[in-house]
């Protein structure tokens, strides 16, 4: 049954198929469905629960105890104003993120480099290890697992979201876009859903887009996704980008109003001067078949994109700082996309922020693009402290650059 749905005694609320056989949930009284917690076909441990109701059948009283008194709800502090951060009225309410299973490391890579040793690879990059997608896998397929996650955490129901932003470089086809491929698997017939490229800071400009829907009106949750498969579109000879790349998808519920994590306005650019700094001739996530005139490899001028890098990363988080109104030591966490470590070290020296608040996750997932950062964000998510600050930002090809404050 969907969410709002009336039911009478007897009726099936829930079907469940287990290894041997199939469940069905009949209703033990009138009532209806408050709350989904759980997605077609989504597996599910018997012990968790997958619906909510609610009747005012008296005889249930004795069955099960209300809801409020079960588990009291903590009282949570009103919302006070953030000195300094301009609010922009919408917040995150949920993240979310999926890792192909398939981990490669270092030293599966440098077979191919008889003149390389692991260790050097890490010291150069940063990166020990990163996950492939399996040849079976998708970017949609990635997306949707992150998708659920995000809305999971986001407690908002399927029917409720009203808009998909999806930040790629690697979609499934040219056409249709993979934000409807994913609208399609979710099963939100109607909603507005589209793909955007900005190469790594591809997640921030969804995240800004996803924000002017909101406060246009146009929805008032928005899923908004950065997927990426770049395994299958590096260069076995190219010692430039081979240790580099790694595959994932990271998701987030953007929402109107204050209940949640409050985001600043987005400071979004782009320089057109280093086009040929960092890319790509064909589209997609396959290699093309035929013309052998056409590269379809990425391809990076390594030492121009460190000193590019470097200097607009740390530019944007000086200026994303002075547009919150907040000093460097006030900062908990740079949360940047994953790029190279020694690009980093340099970055915190420029901007003030000591290195050690430079939240890295690159050593084990590689630079995963325009899905890093929402990645990131699902990893510390548990360890976040109400009121903690964070800035995210991200420099891609183009060259585009993305940030923006965030307070947990």
């Amino acid at each position: 049954m969907a969410e709002g749905d009336e039911f009478q005694p007897g009726d099936v609320l829930a079907q469940i198929d287990s290894a041997k056989s199939v469940f069905d949930f009949h209703a033990p009284c009138q009532g209806r469905v408050i709350r989904r917690y759980r997605l077609e076909s989504e597996t599910v441990a018997y012990t968790e629960p997958v619906m909510e109701i609610e009747t005012s059948d008296p005889a249930m009283k004795e069955w099960v105890p209300p809801a409020a008194l079960a588990a009291p709800a903590a009282q949570r502090p009103a919302e006070e104003a953030t000195p300094g951060l301009q609010a922009t009225g919408v917040v995150l309410r949920g993240i979310g993120g999926y890792l192909p299973p398939r981990v490669v490391t270092n030293a599966e890579l440098v077979r191919d480099f008889p003149q390389l040793a692991e260790d050097y690879v890490y010291q150069v990059t940063g990166i020990r290890q990163r996950h492939w997608a399996a040849e079976t896998e998708k970017p949609s397929d990635m997306a949707y697992a992150a998708s659920l996650e995000a809305i999971r955490y986001a407690g908002i129901p399927l029917r409720e979201l009203d808009a998909i932003v999806v930040a790629t470089t690697t979609p499934d086809f040219a056409m249709p876009a993979t934000a409807c491929v994913l609208q399609d698997r979710l099963g939100l017939v109607g909603v507005p859903a589209f793909d955007l490229n900005a190469a790594c800071s591809g997640w921030l400009y969804a995240v800004a887009v996803a924000q002017g829907l909101i406060l246009a009106g146009t929805g008032g949750n928005v899923l908004v996704v950065g997927v990426e498969l770049q395994s299958r579109l590096v260069d076995a000879s190219d010692r430039s980008a081979r240790f580099l790349f790694g595959d994932g998808a990271g998701a987030a519920i953007l929402c109107g109003g204050r209940e949640g994590h409050r985001l600043g306005p987005a400071l979004l650019g782009a320089d057109s001067r280093g086009l040929h700094l960092a890319r790509r001739a064909t589209p997609g996530y396959r290699l093309p078949d035929g013309d052998p005139s056409i590269d379809p490899w990425i391809r990076i001028d390594g030492a121009a994109l460190f000193r590019v890098a470097t200097e607009n990363f740390a530019h944007i988080i000086r200026q994303t700082l002075a547009r919150a109104g907040w000093q460097p030591h006030e900062t908990r966490w740079v949360v940047p996309h994953q790029a190279n470590g020694r690009i980093l070290k340099a970055v915190a020296r420029r901007c003030g922020i000591p290195f050690d608040r430079f939240f890295l996750n690159m050593d084990r997932l590689g630079n995963t693009s325009s899905a890093s950062i929402p990645l990131a964000l699902a990893e510390m998510a548990p360890g976040l402290q109400r009121g903690d600050r964070l800035i995210l930002c991200s420099v891609g090809a183009g060259i585009t650059t993305a940030a923006l404050a965030l307070e947990w």
